[in-house]
């Protein structure tokens, strides 16, 4: 399982679906272009309440998966904990992968 959704996300990483950090991923959301964000598990606990809050109050669908070095390695990123998908497509895959571990 966890081998298919580090595929979607690399996959959407190349076909320009994906976009990652904090500021791109608010200025997506502000913007209405995400259909979900995706937060790694060690992030301060700060930043993983101010974006649940941020994505609970623009309905965008938010989870929580993995780490940061390996979500970063998988996407070509450099230490980027906050990832955005802004394919409806590979929004549905990923969620569907990562509800089913």
């Amino acid at each position: 399982m966890r081998k298919k959704v580090d595929s979607y996300m690399g996959f959407a990483a190349k076909s320009r679906n994906l976009v990652s950090g904090y500021h791109t991923c608010l200025h997506a959301i502000k913007q209405k272009r995400l259909k979900l964000l995706i937060l790694s598990g060690d992030l301060s606990d700060n930043t993983i309440k101010k974006m649940t809050k941020l994505a609970k109050d623009n309905e965008v669908p938010m989870r929580i998966y993995g780490k940061t070095e390996e979500l970063s390695k998988v996407t070509g990123s450099r230490e980027r904990g906050i990832f955005g998908i802004t394919d409806a497509n590979f929004a549905d895959a990923i969620l569907k992968e990562i509800d089913g571990e």
